[in-house]
């Protein structure tokens, strides 16, 4: 039988001390870029368009994990998957983007920040520890694992998606020193990114049974619902199992799970392939007109 998710409670749903700390964030944020900005030796106002990619971020990122979407994280794996695939694919674009690059250059080149950064942004060490990592903790043992504890599974969330980050840096950061992959690079590594990330897929999608217990086993399910559900209210509630709030059978809830991560990925991958396949177009087309224009400047003298 069925339930709603609102038995939970407020808390539970919509994680009123994560949405405070994003919104403390955000303030802080402002103040930086704007009345602020002159003690870091900067007077440049940062741009409406960075300061609205930077708020979008944020709301996508409570969206992520403050929201009903975590707690139902919890219980399906398809909502998992599709809060993965926002939370690691989409929401690293925004900040990256959102942060200007004066105050992106003031942390980086923090002389404890700078040698770490440069290392962790190189192009395969990027793509390995992003992939390796989001691959690994979606091993039936590590992940089950992962859910038993709240440290652990925040813990794991922050390193991911700081690697996500680091995968993403090499790619779109605006800054022309950190801009080391031209556009014929910069889409063989989108191939490549796309390519290691398949076999996670892969083995979700195509494995003969369901293969984590927190979707599976009624004590696994209870760990990963205490990770968001205070544990007074956990206990006045009549639970029998997953399978209060999943129309879906484990089996069919994980494949399709799979399935929305890999179409997420590939819709987001498209998109930025074809944003770097026209700008390396338009910059080549540039670079020829400059270099016809020297060509003729000797005939008109």
């Amino acid at each position: 039988m069925e339930m709603s998710i609102d038995i939970f409670g407020f808390r539970a749903l919509w994680s009123p001390y994560f949405f405070a700390s994003l919104l403390i964030i955000t303030i802080l944020y402002f103040m930086i870029v704007g009345p602020w900005r002159h003690r870091f030796a900067h007077s440049e106002p940062t741009s409406f368009k960075t300061k609205i990619l930077f708020v979008i971020g944020m709301i996508i990122l409570y969206i992520c994990k403050g929201s009903p979407i975590d707690l139902l994280g919890h219980m399906t794996m398809t909502a998992h998957m599709t809060q993965m695939a926002i939370l690691y694919l989409i929401v690293p674009t925004f900040f990256i983007l959102g942060v200007p690059n004066w105050l992106w250059r003031k942390f980086i080149n923090l002389k404890v920040i700078k040698p770490i950064f440069k290392f962790l942004t190189k192009p395969l060490i990027a793509l390995v520890l992003f992939n390796g990592s989001f691959s690994m903790y979606h091993i039936p043992l590590v992940f089950d694992y992962v859910k038993t504890g709240v440290f652990i599974h925040a813990a794991t969330t922050v390193f991911i998606f700081i690697a996500a980050f680091f995968m993403w840096w090499p790619l779109i950061n605006k800054l022309e020193e950190w801009n080391t992959l031209s556009g014929l690079k910069k889409v063989g590594y989108i191939f490549a990114d796309g390519m290691l990330l398949t076999p996670a897929c892969a083995l979700i999608i195509f494995a003969d049974t369901a293969m984590y217990s927190t979707y599976t086993d009624f004590g696994s399910w209870m760990n990963a619902l205490a990770l968001c559900v205070p544990e007074s209210m956990l206990s006045s509630i009549n639970l029998t199992g997953p399978e209060m709030f999943n129309f879906m059978p484990p089996l069919e809830d994980q494949r399709t799970g799979g399935v929305i991560m890999k179409i997420i990925q590939e819709f987001v991958y498209a998109i930025l392939l074809a944003k770097v396949f026209f700008e390396w177009v338009r910059k080549e087309r540039e670079e020829e007109k400059l270099l016809d224009e020297q060509l003729l400047k000797p005939q008109t003298n």
